[in-house]
């Protein structure tokens, strides 16, 4: 506990440093104390001679006296490793990383030069990066700190996880952790062969004590590079022909994605009315519909044949139930 108060008053400490007057309930809000514990860590400073000034009234707060530096700016081993999560909050937090990146952070604003460290200051206020999608809820990933663990300390772990097959109980060998569109996946060593697990779909994850030496060259970027582009080109195995109107073109990135994207780019031209023709690569045939009937009246399906006529199945079936249906489900 007290090497915990100690990095908390280090942290009171370069606060003060960094951003001048500060009350205590900002400087509370912070650390992610009490106020009351903010007084008491004050007067810590003040005891061991930092020279800590109050201000009282509605401009008041605490600051240090003009001319003192703390030169206590070295970075931890961990602090160093978290700052390449500096620009993702959130996910550092999820990786039991959040404190440790905000005192790392603080450090190293210490030890800019005056100018510099405005500079750093006015980038943090003026861009924010929010990895989730829109629209849809993180997963839980309660086991995640303990295999961001595991990956640091190359610690072989057994686990319980759910497939959409059926569940299977695997050793595996974490080599690192990425963040795709708010979701966390592990790619790990398991019978001798690299996978991606989604961490959310782990029900149970324990150490087996034993520790594994990571494979020699092997890297985690140009893996999930390839393992992406493999995973498009077995997923996008189809290619509809459309018909687009001027509001359906904006949708299909919207809706597609990259593919989208592609297919808008090689588009024909557009005929009286603004339509166009475009060749999207899709899914199966069944996702395929779904994906379509998404863009509602923007888009015909011109082709394959097959796939036409099922999209057309699809709207006669819903035309004739909400016809017939008087809202009720019956």
């Amino acid at each position: 506990m007290r090497s915990v108060r100690a990095d908390r008053l280090l942290s009171l400490l370069l606060l003060l440093q960094n951003r001048g007057l500060m009350t205590a309930p900002e400087l509370a809000a912070e650390l992610e104390v009490s106020v009351r514990t903010v007084y008491r860590d004050v007067e810590a400073l003040g005891a061991s001679g930092v020279p800590v000034r109050a201000a009282r009234g509605p401009e008041g707060g605490y600051r240090l006296m003009d001319g003192y530096r703390t030169r206590l700016t070295g970075l931890t081993d961990a602090e160093a490793g978290s700052l390449f999560l500096a620009g993702l909050p959130g996910p550092a937090r999820d990786l039991g990383l959040g404190a440790v990146l905000a005192s790392a952070q603080l450090k190293v604003e210490a030890a800019l030069p005056g100018e510099l460290a405005d500079q750093a200051r006015r980038v943090r206020e003026r861009f924010h990066l929010d990895a989730p999608a829109w629209f849809r809820d993180a997963d839980p990933v309660p086991h995640l700190e303990r295999i961001s663990g595991a990956v640091w300390e190359r610690r072989v772990l057994w686990t319980h996880y759910r497939r959409w097959r059926g569940e299977v109980h695997r050793e595996v060998r974490p080599l690192g952790l990425v963040l795709k569109g708010g979701i966390w996946y592990l790619v790990a060593l398991s019978e001798d062969v690299v996978r991606t697990y989604r961490v959310s779909r782990f029900q149970e994850v324990e150490e087996t004590g034993d520790l594994f030496a990571r494979p020699a060259g092997f890297d985690l970027a140009a893996y999930w590079a390839e393992s992406s582009r493999r995973m498009e080109a077995a997923l996008r195995q189809g290619t509809a022909r459309l018909r687009l109107s001027p509001r359906g073109q904006k949708l299909l990135p919207m809706q597609f994605g990259a593919a989208g994207v592609r297919a808008l780019r090689d588009a024909g031209p557009p005929d009286g009315e603004g339509w166009v023709e475009v060749e999207l690569s899709v899914e199966s045939e069944a996702i395929a519909i779904g994906d379509l009937l998404r863009l509602g009246t923007e888009a015909e399906a011109l082709g394959p044949p097959g796939l036409r006529q099922a999209v057309a199945g699809a709207v006669t079936v819903l035309a004739e139930r909400y016809a017939a249906g008087d809202g009720t489900g019956r």
